[in-house]
């Protein structure tokens, strides 16, 4: 009862963050890259498959993928409310989706412009597995 009322929950949160405008910053790769060194409690996350992440993936990223489902869920329980969320996808699609989600449970948001795309297209480093 207790696991389904949380998720009742979650998902009562989803949907009147999704009736509110997107309260998440979108910048650039750049911008990402100077935000999430300079601040050391941000909480960078790649909401790609495990597939992708293994390609590469930004330094200390950690992965909560989006279309594995419980999403939501997940980033509730493995994220630290008292800090920022810095996400990222290959493009930036799937990420604004989950900035979306994470706004909505009361998460503070950056969303990287272009995904992890832009992000090498600028030069900037990934991790490869």
């Amino acid at each position: 009862m207790r696991h389904f009322c949380s998720l009742l929950l979650l998902t009562a949160l989803i949907a009147i963050g999704g009736c509110q405008s997107a309260s998440y910053q979108t910048v650039s790769p750049e911008e990402f890259s100077q935000i999430i060194s300079s601040q050391n409690d941000v909480q960078l996350l790649d909401v790609r498959t495990p597939a992708e992440y293994a390609e590469g993936h930004l330094p200390e990223a950690m992965l909560i993928d989006i279309k594995a489902g419980k999403f939501a869920e997940q980033a509730a329980q493995q994220l630290h409310h008292s800090h920022p969320v810095a996400v990222y996808c290959r493009s930036g699609k799937r990420s604004a989706m989950a900035a979306d989600t994470l706004a909505a449970l009361g998460f503070k948001v950056l969303n990287l412009n272009g995904g992890i795309t832009a992000w090498q297209e600028q030069g900037l480093p990934i991790v490869i597995e």
